[in-house]
């Protein structure tokens, strides 16, 4: 298990959207383990708290995550990391 850096909003590389640079942070905590298959993420508050970004943002990096298969959302549950025969081959192999 690999240690995933904390999240640097100015960190040099591809000029992407603030969205997808927290939804790929995010996401590369799920591969190192970070994030446990099953475990509850932070509310989007939370999150764009944590992130230092707008809730709008932090909502759009969760329905990314939604869109790639890592998360899912139960409504009036919270959002959860999803477990590995959920997840797509690329995570899982």
């Amino acid at each position: 298990m690999s240690a995933v850096p904390p999240y640097d909003p100015d960190a040099p590389g591809p000029a992407t959207y603030v969205y997808a640079r927290v939804a790929d942070h995010i996401a590369a905590r799920i591969e190192a383990g970070e994030l446990a298959p099953g475990s509850r993420l932070p509310g989007e508050r939370d999150l764009a708290a944590d992130y230092g970004v707008a809730l709008g943002t932090a909502r759009r990096a969760v329905e990314d995550l939604r869109d790639r298969g890592l998360v899912v959302t139960l409504p009036a549950k919270g959002t959860y990391v999803a477990r590995p025969e959920d997840m797509p081959s690329r995570i899982t192999e």
